[in-house]
């Protein structure tokens, strides 16, 4: 016989979760290079992140105080190992503030055309990684496509792919190979139309859109209280750039060039006329935003690489020979910036009148922009986690050094 309706009994459940340490990494996909982060979760929801750094150091500092500046080049190279070039252009740059080192006009439009091709390449990466981290394979392929482009030209004019040593203290090893010019011209005709490729696949994808838009956001105050630089800091309004804003012996490099920085003003980006407006569902300073900067900067180094060829066409004075490998350094010390591809680089040298640097210190992008991680990543969803990473585009083999 069934039990009447009073003697149905009713069980309640206390459901409860526990609090979860999760590792993400050391040796993970999303994490591009060997960072662990270890994740507090309560069920699905990130409560805390903490990266543990130090498993790629170097000591690339101890040893630049037991190097010659050119021959500590090298070690540059393997700091942000995906933009070579621009860490070889930051330490030459410091050197040379220290000896009073004026190039000629030539030397430093060559350096224009090779710190902006390396951008483009960097940021290459930066996109094609990006996709793969939120689960898509081809924009992978689309970008190493053109990036392997770029590379045969640096191999051309330095013999190297991925360490070039090529922008030393002083000038740079070699003068660019005849027709070397014309042959990057020649890329730039042909890659500036693929970047609506790169739109179509990513920036105006509804899934990727979903995956980015309002997810990681970081306003003004965060990003510049946590010293984040470089699309980071763009992404989220904040109109800077070292390019511009810098010091004179960088910003000189970039003299009346028709410059631009990419950043949101008044709801729209440069080229938002002719480029994927920003989407509804995106808020200033989230995951797409970060994206987009890169994107828009690809096209601005094309123009700037375009400029930088005429006038090194039609300059006079040399490439820019490098010092001599032994050469003393005034007594001393200096510190300098530039504008990487994730961010401030900065190099700092102290000397004691010697050709070898008392000492040799490295000021990372990414260190900052990978800080802000806990704080961005509270409150999110586990599979938001690579999301978020991503978008700050670390390397971690400037971090550790």
């Amino acid at each position: 016989m069934a039990a009447s309706v009073a003697d149905q009994r009713v069980i309640e459940f206390d459901v409860r979760t526990d609090e979860m340490l999760v590792n993400m990494g050391p040796q993970h996909p999303s994490t591009h290079g060997v960072l662990r982060l270890v994740l507090r979760t309560d069920g699905e929801v990130v409560s805390e992140v903490e990266p543990h750094l130090g498993y790629l150091h170097r000591c690339a500092e101890k040893i630049g105080e037991n190097l010659t500046p050119r021959q500590w080049v090298p070690y540059t190279d393997r700091m942000d190992y995906l933009a070579g070039m621009n860490m070889n252009l930051g330490w030459a740059l410091c050197v040379e503030k220290l000896l009073d080192h004026n190039l000629s006009d030539k030397a430093k439009h060559l350096r224009v055309i090779i710190a902006e091709m390396g951008r483009i390449a960097s940021h290459l990466v930066g996109m094609g990684a990006y996709g793969l981290d939120l689960g898509t394979f081809s924009p992978f392929l689309y970008a190493f496509r053109e990036r392997e482009k770029i590379l045969d030209l640096f191999e051309e004019a330095c013999g190297a792919r991925l360490t070039y040593s090529y922008l030393t203290p002083g000038g740079a090893t070699a003068d660019l190979p005849e027709g070397w010019l014309d042959k990057c011209s020649a890329f730039l005709d042909q890659f500036e139309p693929v970047i609506q490729e790169y739109h179509a696949l990513l920036t105006t994808n509804s899934i990727f859109i979903k995956r980015t838009a309002n997810i990681g956001v970081m306003d003004a105050e965060m990003v510049t209280d946590y010293g984040c630089t470089g699309p980071v800091l763009r992404g989220s309004g904040v109109d800077h750039d070292l390019r511009r804003d810098g010091e004179e012996i960088y910003t000189e490099m970039y003299e009346n060039y028709a410059f631009e920085v990419v950043v949101q003003k008044d709801g729209h980006y440069p080229r938002d006329h002719t480029y994927p407006p920003v989407p509804k569902e995106a808020v200033l300073g989230d995951c797409w935003h970060r994206f987009y900067v890169r994107m828009l900067e690809v096209v601005q180094a094309i123009d700037l690489v375009r400029q930088a060829i005429e006038r090194y066409r039609s300059a006079d004075g040399d490439w820019g020979i490098p010092i001599k490998l032994t050469q003393k350094l005034p007594k001393g010390e200096v510190y300098l910036e530039t504008e990487a591809p994730r961010g401030q680089m900065g190099f700092y040298l102290v000397s004691d009148g010697n050709s070898i640097p008392r000492r040799v210190r490295a000021r990372s992008s990414c260190f900052c922009n990978l800080s802000v991680t806990s704080d961005v990543c509270r409150g999110a969803l586990l599979a938001d986690v690579p999301a978020i990473v991503g978008s700050l585009d670390v390397v971690m083999g400037e971090i550790d050094r």
